[in-house]
């Protein structure tokens, strides 16, 4: 194997799947190295992604920067898989395929003729990654923000006097995105003992409630149901809590233990407020959360941000910045995690976090044009001649070959 390549280079995945998270899992793989083949309609104009754009962006352009969240390193193949044909060159090409990742309503892939049990037909081995709403048995599409209610997440997020609010990135994908990469991984593993693929399943619902964690097991075992608190921890003070210094910038304070509690006091010039019988403890400083906190905005607006954090960083408090994005995307620390243009840009943000032999860093091409690879892969895959592909274009279950420039 050629470590440059990936550890996937020799894999297949055919994505049916369209907006984030069957997309992230593909971008995943072909960040690994494998071949990924994003199958799209012609007669949605594909993933409906490439139309949610920003009012800088242009119309024409079927690349917007929400599709660019999660499809670098993808081949976009346009095609009807409402047609026979349609139907039988997808299946040449699954023939070949490791993985198939598909967001399908619950009944739309049997509809189509595009579910495990028909698509295992033509491949034994074939791994399908399937993200539902609420479960194969719940004919009813999953949407982020209606899961980011119906899980308790907007329910919690927001400040105590204020209404919910949504998440500002759609976090329920981005947490059954990652289930499913999980998912398959298992399954590839288990491929390679039994030789057999298998149907795999994650619903938006399942991985929402799996993520809920300790404010899921504060109601199971405390028997407290958890309320809106703004930036607080309901288990732990001062944590994520949000403080303004001298100089009007904001630092977050994420304090778990007494000791670091201690040498927060320390670096604020008050060490005797660890030894005050209300704070001594996390047990106490929950108790006593708002008299707490109203020392410590006290403390804090005396000393500028930089000097602050500079402080306390040096003494192991776990402390930051509050940043807007282009800061944080400008941190020294991130730059091998954007993916940047032909021009040196940077355009996207890698799906892979990790490190290790597994995880080298190679070149993957920008995400594609609407079809742009459409000829090509039907050309190398199903062994489709050039006029019979200038007949479906004709009939309009393909772009023609010029459209791969849009």
């Amino acid at each position: 194997m050629d470590s440059d390549k990936g550890l996937f280079q020799n894999l297949v995945v055919v994505e049916f799947a369209s907006v984030l998270a069957g997309p992230s899992v593909g971008q995943f793989f072909a960040e690994m190295g494998a071949e990924v083949i994003k199958i799209e309609s012609p007669k949605t104009q594909g993933d409906v992604t490439r139309r949610w754009k920003l009012p800088s962006e242009s119309p024409s352009n079927s690349v917007s920067a929400y599709f660019a969240s999660a499809n670098w390193g993808k081949k976009s193949v346009v095609l009807d898989l409402s047609s026979e044909e349609g139907k039988e060159l997808v299946y040449k090409i699954i023939t070949g395929a490791d993985v198939a990742l598909v967001s399908f309503k619950p009944g739309d892939a049997e509809k189509l003729q595009m579910d495990y049990a028909t698509l295992s037909q033509h491949n034994p081995r074939l791994l399908y990654g399937h993200i539902t709403g609420y479960g194969s048995e719940v004919p009813r599409a999953g949407y982020d923000a209606v899961l980011q209610a119906e899980a308790g997440f907007m329910f919690l997020n927001g400040e105590p006097d204020g209404p919910p609010v949504k998440m500002p990135v759609a976090l329920i994908d981005l947490l059954a995105a990652h289930q499913l990469k999980e998912g398959l991984l298992a399954g590839l593993y288990r491929r390679e003992k039994t030789g057999l693929g298998q149907y795999i399943e994650v619903s938006l619902l399942k991985a929402a409630i799996s993520s809920l964690a300790n404010q899921a097991t504060n109601f199971l075992v405390g028997g407290i149901d958890p309320q809106r608190m703004g930036s607080e921890h309901p288990n732990i003070v001062p944590y994520g809590t949000v403080y303004r210094t001298e100089d009007g910038k904001e630092v977050v304070l994420a304090v778990g233990d007494d000791r670091q509690f201690q040498a927060l006091c320390r670096v604020l010039g008050e060490p005797e407020l660890a030894q005050n019988d209300q704070y001594q403890t996390n047990w106490q400083r929950v108790l006593h959360r708002d008299s707490l906190n109203h020392k410590l905005r006290e403390l804090v607006s005396r000393v500028p941000q930089k000097e602050l954090l500079e402080a306390l960083v040096a003494q192991h408090v776990p402390a930051g910045a509050v940043h807007s994005v282009s800061e944080a995307l400008t941190q020294p620390l991130v730059q091998s995690q954007l993916l940047t243009n032909g021009e040196g840009k940077p355009q996207g943000v890698r799906q892979i976090a990790f490190t290790g032999p597994a995880s080298t860093h190679f070149a993957i091409s920008e995400p594609p044009r609407l079809g742009q690879h459409t000829w090509q892969v039907l050309q190398e895959k199903t062994g489709v001649s050039g006029s019979e592909m200038q007949e479906l274009a004709q009939k309009k279950l393909i772009f023609p070959a010029e459209s791969g420039n849009l």
